[in-house]
């Protein structure tokens, strides 16, 4: 029989805002709205109670890859970002030939059955040779509709997000494809004007992928996709917020320009989080990480980051000076409605999956809970 707990004396973190001294009843694998007689009660008070964290962007961690790696790789680098607060997490592939990405589409789409992923997020090969960043040159295509359709075919309904420069040939049919078929269309790695950016969300894109990186600068007569995408309510913007890939004030104007309900703070992690410095492979590029920095070996572009969700909650509160319920928002209400998961995770509310995380007064991870069981218990 599952036994329920009751969670007391944090500051609890709730859509309608924060409950001092609040009470979080977990009944078996979900949060419940009233306390069974004999409940087990863990007493938190001084600590946050928020909840779980999504992540809809991230390559592996933990010393594992998601791009290349076995199941059991898969299944480490995913607990390591539960270790950090992350109970749900989509797979992120990069640039490949198209036999192995429907190759391990058919792998991750197996752990998103078994519920280890929350679904596949496809990063390349259609994106544009000017901002490629760390995607193998070489194996770059044009968005042709009917590679797309094989990716979302080998994905066997589990692809979630396939980011794409909208401005290739092919670009704008795909988008119509991806949004016909449930799939997230998201820009990114993209070389796109203003006016062709518009074109693009008016054709089914939703998100922005790693906002500011890997796309034209702001410009003042020409604009770009940042302008054309902070503008738009329809658009969810990704935000790396690790101190590396984002100064504060782009983080700030990101905030501004598009609100806390249209950010989703990402990783775009490989091996590397959660693990330590060293050389390490991205698809089949060689990248360098120092001082938790990751970089490609040959050219220097960065290389995704060594990111853990915690990290980038602690950072905004801290650093940049954003609320604590707009970073939640940030990190698990946006991207989980995105995901269409918000009826079971992305905010403490009864009947959603108990899936949370307990801070302490510096936000510090000190417990995590996925559906109802801690995979750090607090001490």
């Amino acid at each position: 029989m599952a036994t329920s707990k009751v969670l007391a004396g944090a500051r609890v973190v709730l859509p309608t805002g924060t409950v001092p001294d609040g009470r979080v009843i977990v009944d078996g694998t979900r949060v419940a709205g009233v306390a069974p007689a004999g409940a087990e009660t863990l007493d938190l008070t001084g600590h946050w109670l928020v909840p779980g964290f999504v992540d809809l962007h991230n390559h592996g961690g933990g010393g594992a890859s998601f791009t290349s790696g076995t199941v059991e790789d898969v299944l480490k680098g995913v607990h390591t970002h539960r270790l950090h607060g992350t109970t749900t997490l989509v797979a992120s592939t990069v640039t490949g030939d198209m036999d192995f990405l429907a190759q391990r589409a058919g792998l991750l789409s197996e752990l998103a059955e078994q519920g280890d992923i929350a679904g596949i997020h496809f990063e390349g090969p259609f994106i544009s040779p000017c901002r490629k960043g760390a995607h193998s040159e070489s194996l770059l295509r044009h968005p042709d509709p009917a590679d797309v359709r094989k990716l979302i075919d080998a994905a066997r309904g589990h692809a979630k997000m396939l980011t794409l420069a909208t401005e290739l040939p092919g670009g704008i049919d795909s988008v119509r494809l991806l949004a016909e078929h449930g799939v997230i269309a998201a820009i990114g790695h993209t070389d796109a004007t203003y006016e062709q950016t518009v074109e693009a969300i008016d054709a089914g894109a939703t998100v922005a992928t790693h906002l500011f990186n890997a796309m034209p600068g702001l410009g003042h007569r020409a604009p770009g996709p940042i302008a054309a995408l902070l503008e738009d309510e329809r658009v969810t913007v990704e935000l790396i917020n690790d101190g590396t890939h984002l100064h504060p004030a782009a983080l700030e104007l990101a905030f501004h320009r598009a609100g806390a309900d249209r950010v989703a703070f990402i990783t775009d992690a490989m091996d590397a989080a959660g693990f330590g410095d060293g050389r390490y492979m991205l698809g089949p590029l060689e990248v360098e990480v120092r001082d938790s920095v990751a970089r490609l070996v040959e050219g220097g572009s960065i290389a995704g980051s060594t990111l853990t969700l915690d990290r980038a909650f602690k950072r905004s509160v801290t650093v940049d000076g954003i609320s604590v319920e707009d970073t939640v928002r940030a990190l698990s209400a946006n991207p989980a409605r995105l995901l269409g998961m918000y009826d079971a995770v992305g905010s403490l509310e009864p009947g959603k999956d108990a899936d949370l995380v307990v801070l302490d007064a510096d936000f510090d991870v000190k417990g995590v809970m996925r559906k109802g069981a801690w995979v750090v218990e607090p001490a």
